[in-house]
Order: C-alpha cells, then structure tokens, then sequence
C-alpha cells in the first residue's frame, strides 16, 4: 500500500502504570505539548466543561515552516478505557484506548483521517489536496510512535516517583 493512500493507522505500547493512571494523563490536554512533535499545546475552550464527551479544545500546533490552530471535540473519554477526539469536529479522528495487562497497561493510539476531512482538503487545497493528505499522514506515522514513547517515558517516571513515595 503506498503511504498516500494510508488513512488510518494505530500503535501500541506498553506502560508500567494503571490504565487510570495512564487516562489521567493523556487526558489531560493541557500536557499534550510535553509528548506531541508537533501539537505544542492545548487549551480547554471552556473549562467547565473539560474532558467531558463534547468538550471543545484548541490546539496550537508547529512545524518549522509553519503554525496553526485546530479545534477538536471530545468524543469518548471514559476513565481507564478511552480518550478521543474529532479535529473539526468531523475531520480526523484521534484516540487512545488502555486496556490492563500484565500490572501495567497497553496504551494504543490512533488516527484516522475521516471523508469528511478528505473533501474539506480537496476544497481547501484542489490540486494541491493529496499532497497536503499525504504530509499530514506522514506526521501522523511518524508522530504516533514518538508520542507514545514520551507518554510511556512521563507515566512510568510518575509511577516511579509513587512508588518512591509509598
């Protein structure tokens, strides 16, 4: 499969913490710019409202040749289980599951990049569309693996200091 035409992809990692641990803190937005290569940052667009399913967030995010802001809606955020949300509200989907496993927890992320975000790029951009799909998907490949090595690196160091601390 050529990697252009790739739309949705997902890894895996295991981490040495609970799946209530480890949802705590991918779930706390706020702290996406300590794990992401390219999302610096995030702010909840109404605190009361935070980490709940339809919760709305603004993400600023940077490359060397450029920067911008997305919007994203939470779409599952079940403590210990799931964590996701829609750029655009419909664009492209990102998420990470947890599920227990031997003392620890197997944390997967996800990507997917919806229709709804391919034809937005194929209006936004016209002839220029696929290439501009393809480097978003390429930062995604590229990204997730790096992501869940930084989340694997600050969980199991927070446990760590825990454990310390018991």
């Amino acid at each position: 499969m050529k990697q252009s035409s790739i739309r949705q992809y997902q890894e895996s990692v295991s981490v040495q913490a609970s799946a209530e641990a480890v949802y705590d803190l991918v779930s706390d937005i706020t702290r996406t710019g300590e794990w992401s290569p390219v999302c610096k940052a995030c702010w909840w667009d109404d605190e009361d409202s935070a980490g709940q399913p339809g919760a709305w967030f603004t993400g600023r995010n940077e490359l060397p040749h450029r920067t911008w802001q997305t919007r994203s809606q939470v779409v599952a955020a079940e403590r210990g289980r799931e964590f996701a949300w829609l750029v655009g509200g419909k664009f492209v989907r990102w998420g990470f599951t947890l599920a227990p496993a031997d003392g620890g927890t197997v944390l997967t992320e996800s990507w997917e990049f919806l229709p709804e975000g391919i034809a937005m790029f194929r209006e936004k951009f016209g002839d220029a569309a696929d290439a501009q799909v393809a480097e978003r998907t390429e930062q995604a490949l590229d990204g997730i693996p790096k992501t869940l090595a930084a989340i694997k690196r600050i969980a199991e160091s927070a446990t760590a200091r825990e454990e310390v601390r018991s």
